[in-house]
């Protein structure tokens, strides 16, 4: 009987998924390994068992498909994000069940697909005696064990493009547009998207901003005949001494949803300079569509590697990127860590030196 490796992706959806689904299957495969996969994440584990033998000869088209074959969930049985960089503990029953699962359908090992949260849980799998490997995913590239996630250049590309397009239709009118853009506790994407697509002004979680400095730009531009300012805002950004903005009271399980600071930054400086502002939220188009070039090969390195760290019996690990390997990290060492954009740091000081403002 040939041996299977199952495989699930867990949290949130992002470019670059089904192109890790396809680097798994078809390495495993290369072994004379078969793949299982597990559907709607991490509940696919439990009863009524959800899963699916993975062909590799299915695979091929997979590399520039967004979202991911398998389904993923970022709530249910398994929900363990409870906060800002914390996770809870999965009942020992539900972890048990899984664990037993696993062993009756004879697998090998299992890849687990995610970010903070659904690598806690894997973790904890991990802790009850089920043969793990993580690959880190997020558009929010907030994992400290790791230089890069993937889903991130491709959620940057499209906070870049919007900049683009703001751009024109700012200019035309000689209006504030402000882009709101996901990101969570951290600005990584608002920052390098701000670049990237000539932002004046960029708002994120790390710099807490005053009102004062943002329209001191705006009417810095004006001055220096600039009729128009592109404004870019982190969900988690936040005026000094104040609290973050919210969707919506936290559900059970978890995290609160971050959400509507653009409106609020547009609002106020229009209400403080005159300018017409107008607001665009970006949301879940950063999550969809095809990843870019860089991603898709990242996905491939992050996926045949942790195949191979299956080989190596190297269980309870990540794959992480450290310039310019694919190395092996331990998820314990990975998650509740969260890396920020570091207010002094070199990207920071890019930014400053273009004559970007933060609102500080």
């Amino acid at each position: 009987m040939r041996e299977r490796i199952g495989i699930l992706t867990g949290g949130g959806d992002c470019p670059g998924l089904n192109a890790v689904i396809r680097a798994v299957v078809k390495s495993a495969s290369k072994r004379g390994w078969d793949t299982v996969g597990f559907l709607g994440g991490y509940d696919g584990l439990l009863e009524p068992l959800r899963c699916r033998p993975l062909d590799y000869r299915e695979m091929d088209a997979l590399l520039f498909v967004g979202g991911t074959i398998l389904g993923t969930s970022n709530k249910g049985r398994f929900a363990a994000k409870t906060g800002r960089g914390e996770a809870g503990n999965i009942s020992s029953a539900i972890l048990d069940e899984a664990r037993d699962n696993f062993h009756k359908l004879g697998l090998r090992a299992l890849v687990c697909v995610g970010g903070d949260g659904s690598l806690s849980i894997a973790q904890q799998l991990f802790e009850k005696g089920v043969p793990v490997v993580g690959v880190p995913k997020t558009i929010d590239n907030d994992l400290e064990a790791t230089a890069l996630t993937f889903g991130f250049d491709s959620a940057v590309a499209c906070a870049t493009d919007a900049l683009d397009r703001l751009h024109t239709t700012a200019q035309s009118h000689e209006r504030v547009m402000v882009l709101e853009v996901m990101g969570r506790y951290a600005g990584w994407i608002a920052v390098c998207a701000g670049i990237s697509g000539g932002g004046d002004i960029i708002l994120i979680p790390e710099i807490p901003f005053r009102y004062e400095s943002v329209c001191a730009k705006v009417a810095e531009r004006e001055r220096e005949g600039k009729h128009f300012t592109l404004v870019i805002a982190a969900e988690g950004a936040r005026e000094q001494g104040q609290d973050y903005v919210t969707q919506s009271e936290a559900e059970k399980d978890r995290e609160v949803r971050l959400g509507g600071i653009g409106a609020v930054v547009a609002a106020e400086i229009q209400r403080r300079t005159g300018k017409e502002t107008r607001v665009c939220v970006l949301g879940h188009l950063q999550r969809g569509g095809a990843p870019t070039s860089f991603d898709r090969l990242l996905c491939t390195r992050f996926g045949a590697r942790a195949v191979q760290l299956i080989a190596d019996e190297k269980y309870g690990y990540m794959v992480a990127l450290h310039p310019p390997d694919i190395v092996p990290v331990k998820i314990l060492e990975a998650i509740g860590r969260l890396r920020t954009v570091p207010p002094n740091g070199d990207i920071v000081q890019t930014a400053r030196a273009l004559g970007i403002a933060f609102g500080d």
